[in-house]
């Protein structure tokens, strides 16, 4: 049902002359206003003329539990009452951070030490690179400065952040990336790979061309290497199983730091808690976000292996104080919805539900690649990119929206992220307005 509010019909315009978008063309939308979503529940949202949509990205990758839970609205009320706010700062601490962080060293992928709270994954990676730094300097290898990400690879938008990212827009007229930031080719397999050459060989060519990186560069000059366990916003590439294999071995031997941006695959997303998990990484330094509080309320998680944290506690101790802050870091009420987050991921046995739905998710999309406009369909779990055919993305993301399904065009790729309590029924319609727009394309 359209709505007859003349408040409402005005929000768009309205939208136009006081909001700044981001991955937004600013100058089409002054144009042509917003589409403005004004209620969700579950999978579905409505806009303000009454029309659903099936939500096929989480928003952006992290509305995992969906819309309308009332738990998690319920103990954010709770908790707010009962203490809105305080800082970890100068020794001081709350019961739902220390319950939080305990809980996730518990589930962590690896051995880990202590948790750093921030507020987005963008914050989280730029703490994890001034961490490196951190850690280094207390090694007494204050040299080791430069990081090394994938090119494709999207970790955020702070200027540390977006220097790591490896995508165009992050960088053009912001003078970004900084100096010491490098990208190496994505392990995107079909894309790259030479004519008959194998998933193995392709894995041992990157992985040379970073070892010759290292060597120019010097290894006593690298800090980090920044992975996305499945790289999300480029386009949902899984890498060869090999490539992190031979990775992993290749940072070892040359001493340099490995972090996990786990800011889209992690709790649950690739049918596993952790997408680490999922592609057998073990990283120094891991990062969540997003799913982390089904994005109810902005929070994340750095995740500090052993060996990184004896280093910086020691060097904190000769300095007198560890100086790293932010304002709302562990804020009491993120990280109470967090909690109960986790708790119903538990309790709902989420990793066993998103088992059971992927096989029909992904077989459906699979399906589709003989489709004339489908070029290759590539994922794992509830997480799947559709290839299009050159240039169509945009235009099949809009007609996609026409047959009541929110995907995101990330070039030729459709991308599609669902909540992971969608059901089978709810995968079939998807499936469905998918191909709807596929044909109308």
């Amino acid at each position: 049902m359209k709505s007859t509010d003349p408040a409402l019909k005005s929000l768009p315009a309205r939208d136009a002359k006081a909001v700044v978008h981001g991955l937004t063309d600013l100058s089409e939308h002054a144009r042509r206003g917003a589409s403005v979503i004004e209620s969700g529940h579950g999978v579905w949202v409505r806009d303000i003329e009454g029309r659903e949509y099936i939500e096929a990205m989480s928003g952006l990758w992290c509305i995992a539990l969906g819309y309308g839970n009332d738990r998690l609205a319920d103990v954010a009320h709770r908790q707010m009452k009962q203490l809105a706010y305080y800082p970890l700062t100068n020794h001081k601490s709350h019961p739902p951070v220390i319950a939080l962080a305990e809980k996730l060293l518990s589930i962590a992928p690896a051995p880990m030490s202590r948790i750093w709270f921030a507020s987005t994954g963008s914050e989280a990676n730029d703490c994890a690179a001034r961490l490196s730094w951190y850690y280094w300097n207390a090694r007494g290898l204050p040299d080791k400065r430069q990081f090394i990400a994938h090119q494709l690879a999207y970790h955020g938008n702070t200027i540390a952040a977006a220097s790591l990212s490896g995508v165009k827009y992050a960088h053009e007229r912001f003078n970004l990336p900084l100096p010491g930031f490098h990208h190496v080719t994505t392990p995107h397999y079909s894309r790259h790979a030479l004519p008959g050459e194998s998933e193995e060989a392709f894995s041992d060519r990157l992985i040379a061309d970073i070892e010759r990186l290292i060597e120019v560069q010097g290894a006593q000059t690298i800090a980090a290497f920044f992975v996305e366990p499945v790289m999300g916003a480029g386009g949902i590439v899984v890498p060869p199983a090999r490539y992190y294999e031979r990775l992993q071995a290749l940072l070892k031997q040359h001493d340099i730091l490995l972090v996990c941006d786990e800011v889209v695959t992690a709790f649950g997303r690739t049918g596993e808690m952790f997408g680490s998990t999922t592609m057998q990484l073990q990283p120094d330094l891991l990062v969540c976000a997003k799913a982390l509080s089904s994005a109810y309320i902005p929070i994340s998680a750095l995740m500090i292996g052993p060996r990184v944290y004896e280093a910086i506690e020691r060097q904190s101790g000769e300095l007198g104080m560890f100086g790293l802050t932010m304002t709302y870091s562990g804020h009491p009420v993120a990280c109470a919805v967090a909690l109960e987050t986790l708790k119903i991921y538990e309790e709902e046995r989420i990793v066993d539900h998103v088992r059971a739905v992927s096989p029909a998710f992904l077989s459906g999309l699979h399906a589709l690649s003989s489709h004339p406009m489908v070029k290759e369909v590539r994922g794992i779990g509830l997480l799947a990119g559709v290839e299009l055919q050159t240039g169509r993305g945009r235009e099949c993301a809009r007609l996609a929206e026409e047959e009541g399904l929110i995907v995101r065009a990330i070039g030729d790729t459709i991308a599609f992220c669902p909540p992971l309590i969608i059901s089978d029924a709810e995968v079939q319609a998807l499936l469905q307005r998918f191909a709807r727009a596929l044909d109308r394309l």
